[in-house]
């Protein structure tokens, strides 16, 4: 898992507040992952609009790492502060910062992939390093996945596709792939702040597939990967920390 670099002492950085709102609150009334990977999205959304970065529409995420030391609340005001953290030859690192009025305390690190019109890899353009280079630094990232494969006697269920998972990119939206996570979560209530939760996206989950949760759990964590036929298509790990 990654590092969570801190704020850079220099270099471009972004802020935006926003309310935990009620469809994005557990029925006990936290921020359900889902929701926070909406926040995250939407700030780093709004940071290179701000910026007038002109491709940012151009990258795919490749894993998202969350570390929640204390859990937000509905109601609670957060204020969201993004920053690049380091980058790779076709890749960079996003880190952003959740704190809130109540005392959540959240960090979030993406690593996005740029991508050229057909889906390949393609070098990061001098645009970006003209905008956010003197905050990432010379710090490298690497864009390899660790989770490996499910193991055979995992539990497997089916996990039913909605019209709301997809995005206008007609994709399986980041965001939807982190509701499966909350529905394990769900049976795992000793699995609460603080934790540490990863997703990794291996390949994009198109609308009609028919998807199998495959799940392994320990007494500290729960592992759990998208299955489609026999590939993986994304995986999480859930762990207390």
């Amino acid at each position: 898992m990654p590092d969570f670099v801190p704020l850079p002492p220099s270099g471009r950085r972004y802020t935006r507040t926003r309310p935990v709102r009620l469809g994005d609150s557990s029925p006990g009334g936290r921020l359900r992952f889902d929701g926070l990977a909406r926040y995250l999205q939407d700030v780093s959304n709004d940071d290179t609009r701000d910026a007038a970065f002109e491709n940012d529409m151009a990258w795919v995420v490749r894993r998202t790492a969350i570390e929640v030391q204390a859990g937000a609340r509905f109601g609670e005001e957060l204020t969201l502060t993004t920053f690049a953290s380091g980058a790779g030859r076709s890749w960079a690192e996003r880190r952003v910062t959740v704190t809130g009025s109540h005392g959540a305390s959240i960090e979030a690190a993406s690593l996005w992939v740029h991508l050229t019109d057909d889906g390949r890899p393609k070098s990061l353009p001098d645009e970006f390093f003209a905008i956010y280079g003197e905050a990432l630094g010379d710090r490298k990232v690497s864009a390899r996945l660790t989770h490996g494969e499910p193991p055979p006697d995992g539990h497997v269920h089916p996990w039913p596709l909605r019209f709301t998972d997809f995005d206008v990119l007609e994709h399986m939206n980041n965001a939807a792939y982190w509701s499966a996570v909350e529905e394990e979560l769900s049976r795992r209530r000793d699995l609460r702040p603080p934790m540490r939760a990863e997703v990794e996206f291996r390949l994009a989950i198109e609308p009609g597939a028919e998807v199998e949760i495959h799940t392994c759990d320990s007494d500290d964590a729960c592992a759990m990967w998208m299955v489609v036929g026999s590939t993986v298509h994304a995986s999480a790990v859930v762990k207390r920390l």
